[in-house]
């Protein structure tokens, strides 16, 4: 069965891009440097637990802002766990979760996604579109996203009230769990809707490719999906989630971060804590065969939904 939805939204220019879902303030205040993290890291391979532990300290040393991060390799039964359950507003990260509650509303009736679903699911991950993401929001409404988070046991995280879906609590703990839905076979979405989620997570624009992939040897498998967003307290939040299978590992990692003074400090951020990850899992990769992200992230408009 296709459900119809209106959809009305009012877009403003704006310095913030895809995620954002209210007007922002000129001159946010960024948080001042957080003291030295504390990472928790452990592994069934001998080092590789002290070994993530020393690097991504290092790579978080002097950095603004707060940062949050979730590792788990499941071939080496490895996590490393940074304020798990601390929470952020999500901007666009959410829309991983719109598109798995909206793959999970469907499987209970046994249907497939009509076209129109189709279509607004991949704009809506592929190029973080986000009137495809009002338009399944108001589809799905507030007590289908609920049912889906307690299926998915994300029981921390909290749908954005009046359909501002960007400003979603989101933290680490229920991220990671979302990833391991996606990547593993469980009860709350078939197989089919899983290898659907990493498709569209896998064909990400080049523009949007930034983030958790920074790193990643050529022989790694990627899906991401980011989400940045400016307020007028704390600064930019920016947010990377992604999973990598090849290289002997098959992993998840979130990273979410806010009090940010520019969108590219949130960004340079997290590329620092994944280039070490991809590396202290994967060493023996070549440096010439690791992905460099080559584009800036994009500018684009503020989506503020009405009625």
């Amino acid at each position: 069965m296709t459900h119809r939805t209106s959809l009305r939204a009012r877009v403003l220019p704006a310095v913030a891009a895809a995620g954002v879902l209210l007007p922002v303030a000129a001159g946010a205040a960024p948080a001042s440097a957080a003291p030295a993290p504390q990472v928790g890291c452990t592994s069934g391979k001998a080092g590789l637990a002290a070994k993530l532990q020393k690097d991504i300290t290092a790579a978080l040393a002097g950095r603004t802002g707060t940062v949050a991060v979730g590792l788990r390799d499941r071939t080496t039964n490895t996590t490393c766990t940074l304020r798990a359950t601390t929470s952020y507003d999500s901007a666009s990260v959410v829309k991983v979760t719109v598109l798995a509650a909206l793959l999970w509303d469907a499987k209970k009736t046994d249907r497939y996604l009509t076209s129109r679903e189709s279509d607004l699911a991949t704009a809506m991950i592929t190029k973080s579109d986000n009137a495809a993401t009002t338009a399944l929001w108001k589809q799905l409404g507030v007590t289908k996203v609920k049912g889906f988070l307690t299926a998915a046991g994300m029981t921390r995280t909290v749908p954005g009230a009046d359909g501002y879906w960007g400003l979603t609590r989101i933290n680490v703990t229920d991220q990671q769990r979302l990833l391991s839905l996606i990547t593993a076979k469980n009860t709350v979405l078939s197989d089919n809707a899983r290898a659907y989620v990493l498709k569209l997570m896998g064909g990400v624009v080049t523009s949007q490719k930034w983030g958790t992939p920074a790193g990643a040897p050529s022989s790694v498998s990627v899906h991401v999906k980011n989400g940045w967003l400016q307020r007028a307290t704390r600064g930019w939040r920016v947010h990377s989630v992604g999973t990598f299978k090849g290289g002997g590992h098959d992993y998840t990692l979130s990273v979410l971060t806010d009090g940010n003074g520019t969108m590219n400090h949130g960004v340079d951020t997290i590329q620092a804590v994944a280039k070490v990850i991809h590396r202290d899992l994967v060493p023996t990769a070549p440096a010439a065969s690791r992905y460099t992200p080559t584009a800036t992230p994009q500018e684009a408009y503020v989506a503020v939904p009405r009625g």
